[in-house]
C-alpha cells in the first residue's frame, strides 16, 4: 500500500501522485494540525476556510474512488502520521512540493523516524519553473516584474497574437487602471456562500479551541468546496470584470470588493488553477464581454504577480525572513490589532481586514504597508501580522509581497524604489478623508494628517540611503526646495508622532 500526503494548501484537482499510484492500492492521507495552527494568531476565517475547504477536499476524492484517512483535530502533524503509519504500514509515500521554505525537511524528518522515506514531487500550484527563474536571476541585483511577466504571456499564448505581438499592441494598462468610482456608484452584489454541515463542525471546533485568533468568525461566507470557488469566479467574470481595471487601485469605504476577484483564497489553496481562470478571463474579452484592460490586469495577477512572488521568495530564501534595510524597531501600533484609531483609512481598513480576513491590494499597500514603513515598524512583525490576519496569506506570499514590494526591507531587489506616499495619494484614491478627524491637506500641527508629517521624515531621515535611486530625485527636489522653517516644522512634528503612535 501507498499513502499520498496531501497539506491543507495543496487542494488541487489534478495531483501529480494520482498518476502515479492505483487506487485501489493507495490511501491518501490528510491531516489537521492544532499546532500549526497555533503557529500565530490566525485570523478566524482563515482557519474555518482552510479546515472546511480540506474536509470538503477529502470527500471530493471519495466521491471519485480514493480511500482517504482524514485525521480531525490532531495535536500536531505527527499524531495523525504516527496514527496512519501504525494502522495500514505504508510501503512509500508520495508528497507534492510543500510551497513554504523547510516544510519539506520538516515532514523529511517526522517520516524517517518511522524508517521510511518521502518521495517529493514536483508542485502544480505554479507554472514557471524554478531552476529557469534561478538561472536567469543569477548574478542580477534586482528583478523586474515586467520582463518575467512578457515571457509568461509568450509561453501561455495568453492575450498574444499569431504574429507574436501583445493583444491591443500593448504588454500592459496599468496606466489605465487608476480611476476612482464616483460618488453612488452602484457595485454589483457579491455572491455569499451559506455555512454548511462540514463548515460549521469546522466553525465550532475554531470557537473552542481557537478563541484568540484575529478577527471575527461570522458572518462567514466564504467558499470551500471546488463547485463554489467556480462559481465565484464565474460570477466575478460576468459581473465584475469589466470594471476590474478601471477601479483596481480605488478605495471606497463600506466596499470590501469593489470590482476585485475576491479569489486569491481559493487559487492559494489550489480549489481554483489560475491558468484555466486567466484563460477564461481572455475568453470573456474574446467574446466582447470585459474590457481589454480589465481582462489584462486579472492575467497580470495571475500568471505575472503571482508566480513572480512564489519564484522570488525560493530565490530569496531563508535570508529574505530577515531583511530590514533600514533598521527599523518599533512595535506594530494596537491599532492594526483593533481597528481603534482616528486615521479613517486604517480603521476603514482593518475593520474590513477582521470581518472578512480580506482587503484588496492598494489598501494592504498604501494603507496598511505604508503607514508601517513610514513609521519604521519592525519589518518581521509586520510580516507575521500580514501573514496572520489574511486569508489568502502564506509565507510564500507575503514575505516578497510585504517585506519586499511594501517594507523595502530587501533595499530595492523587488521594488524600483519604497511605495511611500501622503494623504495626497490616499485622497485622491479614496473617500477615506472624507469626514476624518485628521486633515489631509495639513502637513503639522494638531489635526494634521499623520501621513504627511511622517512621509517628508520618512525621505529625511533615509537620505543617505534613496537619494541615490533615480526614482526618488523628485520626492527629494520637492522637499529641498521647501521652505526651511517648514521643514523644520513638519520634522517637528513627525517626531512628536512617533512618541505618540500608538494614541493617533
Amino acid at each position: 500500500m501507498e499513502t499520498i500526503w496531501i497539506l491543507g494548501d495543496q487542494l488541487v484537482r489534478l495531483h501529480p501522485a494520482f498518476e502515479r499510484v492505483e487506487r485501489s492500492t493507495a490511501r491518501v492521507l490528510m491531516i489537521e494540525s492544532a499546532a500549526h495552527a497555533r503557529r500565530v494568531r490566525y485570523h478566524k476565517q482563515k482557519l474555518v476556510f482552510l479546515f472546511s475547504a480540506m474536509r470538503h477536499y477529502a470527500e471530493e476524492l471519495r466521491a471519485l474512488g480514493w480511500t482517504v484517512d482524514y485525521y480531525r483535530e490532531q495535536p500536531d502533524f505527527e499524531a495523525g502520521l504516527v496514527a496512519h503509519l501504525r494502522q495500514h504500514r505504508p510501503s512509500r509515500i508520495w508528497l507534492m512540493e510543500p510551497t513554504e521554505y523547510g516544510v519539506a525537511e520538516l515532514l523529511k524528518r517526522l517520516v524517517a523516524v518511522h524508517g521510511l522515506s518521502l518521495d517529493i514531487l514536483p508542485t502544480t500550484m505554479f507554472i514557471s519553473d524554478r531552476a529557469s527563474f534561478a538561472a536567469r536571476a543569477r548574478g542580477k541585483k534586482t528583478l523586474v516584474l515586467e520582463n518575467f511577466y512578457r515571457r509568461m504571456r509568450q509561453m501561455t499564448g495568453l492575450l498574444m497574437e499569431p504574429d507574436g505581438e501583445p493583444t491591443g499592441g500593448t504588454w500592459n494598462y496599468d496606466r489605465e487602471n487608476r480611476q476612482v468610482p464616483p460618488p453612488d456608484h452602484p457595485f454589483p452584489p457579491l455572491p455569499r456562500y451559506a455555512p454548511d454541515a462540514i463548515t460549521r463542525e469546522v466553525m465550532d471546533w475554531i470557537r473552542r479551541d481557537f478563541p484568540d485568533g484575529y478577527g471575527v468568525i461570522e458572518p462567514f461566507h466564504w467558499a470551500t468546496t471546488r463547485a463554489e470557488a467556480e462559481d465565484a469566479y464565474q460570477d466575478f467574470i460576468e459581473h465584475r470584470l469589466d470594471l476590474f481595471g478601471p477601479y483596481e487601485d480605488a478605495m471606497v469605504r463600506g466596499q470590501a470588493a469593489l470590482y476585485h476577484t475576491l479569489v486569491s483564497p481559493y487559487v492559494n489553496v489550489g480549489l481554483l488553477e489560475p491558468l484555466i481562470a486567466a484563460r477564461q478571463a481572455e475568453q470573456a474579452y474574446r467574446a466582447g464581454k470585459a474590457r481589454l484592460n480589465s481582462v489584462e490586469g486579472v492575467i497580470r495577477q495571475f500568471i505575472g504577480w503571482r508566480e513572480f512572488i512564489y519564484q522570488i521568495y525560493w530565490l530569496r530564501m531563508p535570508e529574505m525572513a530577515r531583511a530590514n534595510f533600514f533598521g527599523d524597531t518599533r512595535p506594530l501600533p494596537h491599532y492594526y490589532w483593533d481597528g481603534e484609531t482616528r486615521m479613517q483609512c486604517l480603521r476603514e481598513t482593518i475593520t474590513q481586514l477582521q470581518q472578512t480576513g480580506h482587503t484588496h491590494h492598494i489598501q494592504r499597500l498604501m494603507v496598511l504597508g505604508n503607514f508601517a514603513l513610514l513609521a519604521g515598524v519592525l519589518p518581521q512583525a509586520v510580516n507575521e501580522w500580514f501573514w496572520l490576519a489574511y486569508i489568502d496569506a502564506y509565507e510564500w506570499v507575503t514575505l516578497p509581497n510585504v517585506l519586499g514590494m511594501s517594507l523595502y526591507a530587501d533595499g530595492g531587489f523587488l521594488a524600483t524604489k519604497p511605495y511611500v506616499a501622503s494623504a495626497a495619494y490616499i485622497n485622491r484614491m479614496s473617500d477615506y478623508c472624507q469626514g476624518c478627524a485628521y486633515n489631509p491637506k495639513q502637513r503639522h500641527g494638531e489635526g494634521a494628517c499623520p501621513f504627511n508629517s511622517l512621509y517628508w521624515d520618512f525621505l529625511d531621515r533615509h537620505r543617505a540611503k534613496l537619494f541615490p535611486n533615480q526614482r526618488m530625485r523628485m520626492m527629494y527636489a520637492a522637499w529641498d526646495n521647501m521652505d526651511p522653517q517648514e521643514r523644520a516644522a513638519t520634522l517637528a512634528w513627525a517626531a512628536t508622532l512617533l512618541t505618540r503612535l500608538e494614541e493617533l
